[in-house]
This record gives structure tokens, sequence and C-alpha cells, in this order.
């Protein structure tokens, strides 16, 4: 699978809820997250809520359609309870791995590659009472989380579709500033459980899978981190959606090139660690909203900076754009809207 660069599009929100992209799920209950809407509705509802909405959101025609639009990946983020009774103890939550065998076999039908991202964010606050929330005590989270990687990779370890895993999905370095340390996993326990994670998919599906690490914003940490002469096909992830340049002055064209620069500094840098750098998630969003901008001219520049991150992200092994779908067709997060201006051959 080396040397085939992967231009494609996130299945934000379905596999897992997120409010976001399907705000109608939450809004009779308040909610804000999936964990607070099992405790709002009861566990009976949610699992009704859950298995329609998983049914509908994503089906085979949205995988043509993604296959239409020029794109040639799709990044499938699958939750640690996926396995449902047959896998760790899941509680409340809902299984859905017949779901992600159908995604394999439609893509694979349609000639689409999948990229599995479970579903955890180390060191994020949210997870505190999920799982693998600093993966500091060894236990059984962490246990838990490689346990899953290892079932998805030996599961599909001879399927064409499947291109590779990434072992977490958004994660927040523990940092030192001044005297103190920031909240978020220490990186020591990062880099250790990236190695595990590793071993377990080589022995799970062989040598073809690539395996992905988020870098959690922070990439400098894993310079000569898995070097590529003693592993092979890993990747370092660096996301360039939510909250990044929101320091940075965007206003008109000029700005959006100081925005576009800062993201070539971030992939300079991941580049350094001498892995292959894939940006798991972008958009088209400015980071903050200028009050002086008409909603027309907001749209305008929000393509113009799309077209400059396409450009940018052209040298890269991997890009997936934030999310296919949004129930509210969301101009600057759904592909459908967002790149729907842009010539097929641009995304190709």
């Amino acid at each position: 699978m080396a040397g085939v660069a992967l231009h494609g599009v996130n299945l934000t929100g379905w596999l897992t809820l997120e409010p976001w992209v399907t705000p109608e799920l939450f809004a009779d209950s308040g909610a804000l997250d999936e964990e607070a809407l099992v405790e709002a509705v009861g566990e009976k509802r949610y699992a009704a809520i859950v298995e329609e909405h998983r049914a509908e959101f994503i089906t085979r025609d949205d995988f043509m359609r993604i296959a239409a639009r020029g794109f040639n990946a799709v990044r499938l983020s699958v939750p640690w309870y996926a396995f449902g009774d047959d896998g760790p103890e899941h509680g409340p939550y809902v299984g859905c791995i017949e779901h992600v065998d159908d995604a394999l076999g439609w893509a694979e039908e349609i000639g689409l590659n999948v990229i599995f991202s479970l579903a955890i964010n180390p060191g994020a606050a949210h997870d505190r009472e999920v799982m693998c929330r600093d993966l500091a005590d060894m236990g059984l989270s962490r246990g838990t989380a490689l346990d899953v990687v290892y079932r998805l990779s030996k599961r599909y370890a001879h399927r064409t579709g499947f291109y590779g895993i990434e072992v977490a999905d958004n994660v927040v370095v523990q940092r030192r500033v001044g005297f103190s340390l920031t909240d978020g996993v220490p990186q020591h326990q990062l880099r250790n459980y990236y190695r595990e994670a590793y071993e377990l998919v080589r022995n799970a599906a062989g040598d073809e899978p690539v395996v992905i690490m988020p870098d959690g914003g922070f990439p400098a940490g894993f310079t000569n981190f898995m070097a590529q002469r003693h592993y092979r096909n890993v990747w370092v992830d660096t996301h360039m959606d939510h909250g990044f340049g929101k320091h940075i002055d965007v206003t008109g064209p000029s700005g959006v090139r100081r925005l576009v620069d800062a993201q070539k500094k971030v992939l300079r840098a991941a580049a350094k660690t001498g892995m292959p750098v894939m940006v798991g998630k972008w958009s088209s969003a400015l980071p903050v909203a200028d009050a002086q901008m008409t909603p027309e001219g907001r749209i305008a520049l929000e393509r113009v900076y799309a077209s400059e991150q396409l450009g940018a992200y052209g040298g890269c092994a991997a890009w997936f754009f934030s999310t296919w779908k949004t129930s509210g067709l969301l101009t600057n997060w759904d592909a459908r809207v967002a790149l729907s201006s842009f010539e097929r051959g641009m995304i190709v």
C-alpha cells in the first residue's frame, strides 16, 4: 500500500454520537455528549436511538457518493465497545461491529480504503469516567484499548479495504510549563502504549496495515520515535480542525495565508518525526469570526481557506476532511457542502 496518498473524509458521528453532527438526537434530553445522553434518557431509549441512527445515517449510498466525489478513503471512528457482549465490559453502550463489517464491505465493493480510528482520547477530561483517561495506571483501561486494537486488526487482517488503524483519536499530551505540569497523558506513557499497540497490530495482521499515532499537537515530542528503519508502515497524525490558529488574525485573504503558513509550520515539525504525516482532521472553518464580514463574504473566504489547505496537504501521506455528513449541512464542516465547489481533480 505504500506510495498511495489517501484523500478522504471522516465518518464522524455515525458509530459514536456527536451533538454537533446530529444535534436533533440530543435536543430533547439537554445532554451534550453520548455519556450524558444515556443518563438523561435511560439505557433502553438510548439503545433505540443509537440503533436507528446507525442504520440510517450512513449507508452504502454514502460510500458511493464519497467515491464519486473523488475521495479514495474514509476514516472510521470505532468505539472501544464496538464488539458489544463479545468484547470488554461495555456498560450501557451498544456494540456496532456489524456496522464496521458493512462499512468495510461497501468500501471494498466501491474501491475505497478504510482507516479505523479507535475512538478514545487519552488525557482528555471527557474520558475520565469512560476509559483510557491517562494510561497511567497500566490497568484495565489500557488493557481494554490494546485488546480492541488487537481484535480489530485480527478480524480484518486479510481484507483488501483495511488500510490501517489509528490507535487513538484525539490525544492531550502532558507538558511542562514553568514549574508545573499541564493536564494530559504523560508522554512516556503514551509512547509505551503506541509501541505495544504497534506490536499487537503486527502480530494480528502482519506488516502491511499502517499503524497511525496522533501527536496530540506536540509533534516535537515524537522526533525519531519509532524510526522507519526499525518499524514498518508507521505514520504520525496531526489534526488541523478545532481550535487551530485561534490566536491568528485571519481577516481577509492575507489572514488566511498566515493561518495556512502556521499549518505548514506544524506539518514541517511533524515531518521531523521521521514518519509520514497524516492530517486526520481538517475543515474550512475559520478560527475567529469577523463581525465586519457578511455571511457571503465569510463563505467565500472559507472556500479560499479550503483551497489553500488542499495545496498545503498535497505532500502528506493522507488527509481526511472533518466529516462527510452533518444533519444540518454545516457549511464549513460538512464535506458535501464545504468542498462542493471544488473540481474533482482538486480532491484527487
